[in-house]
């Protein structure tokens, strides 16, 4: 079963039907138990990060999102949700993120030429091998709505990455924990690819 997080962020249900095409069950869900016996879990959202953690918060959802983390199940962040699970965000400054990744969210800088928020088609650069890109070519599309964006701390955890007045950190991943900037739900094909591989995914440990 995956298990989808219900915080009150928007864009549930693209995810959910996404993943209803490729075949899968999902559940919509805020149940803490629901959640930790998922085999997969899934933290998306659109929003203000500050916003985001005082829901998550308030649902009790912060430790059961850590304890997801911590368990092996493959956790993956879409969006909102990618920038939760680190540290901070320049968007709402003095609000603590889960910090299950080291790293922090800076806002895309202006340039000229350029639209904030970043709205559209971009592609990706591959900066390591990454268990969510198998099988899908280097420099494929996929679609962004964002004004801020991830600087990680551990280069290392980088698979992929995107270029809009700034370099985005556009997909990490660190053991079991998975996350895209970008909206592989909205993604067509290539987005498609990306969430067959996750759902692929077994647990660690």
């Amino acid at each position: 079963m995956i298990a989808i997080i219900d915080y009150d962020a928007g864009n549930l249900r693209s995810v959910e039907k996404a993943l209803v095409s490729l075949g899968a069950s999902p559940v919509v869900t805020r149940d803490a138990q629901e959640i930790l016996e998922a085999d997969h879990v899934i933290l998306p959202g659109v929003g203000a990060f500050g916003d985001a953690m005082e829901k998550l918060r308030s649902y009790g959802l912060e430790t059961v999102i850590k304890e997801v983390a911590a368990n092996g199940t493959p956790l993956l962040g879409i969006c909102l949700g990618l920038q939760l699970l680190f540290e901070s965000s320049e968007e709402s400054p003095g609000v603590k993120g889960l910090g299950i990744l080291k790293g922090k969210i800076l806002r895309l800088p202006d340039q000229e030429g350029y639209k904030i928020p970043h709205m559209g088609w971009n592609s990706l650069h591959y900066d390591h091998p990454g268990k969510l890109f198998r099988g899908i070519p280097e420099d494929s599309y996929v679609y962004f709505v964002h004004s801020y964006y991830l600087s990680a701390q551990d280069p290392e955890i980088v698979t992929a990455s995107a270029e809009y007045t700034a370099h985005i950190h556009a997909s990490v991943e660190q053991g079991n924990v998975f996350a895209c900037q970008f909206h592989p739900e909205k993604s067509s094909d290539t987005g498609l690819a990306i969430l067959k591989n996750f759902i692929g995914l077994a647990k660690e440990g």
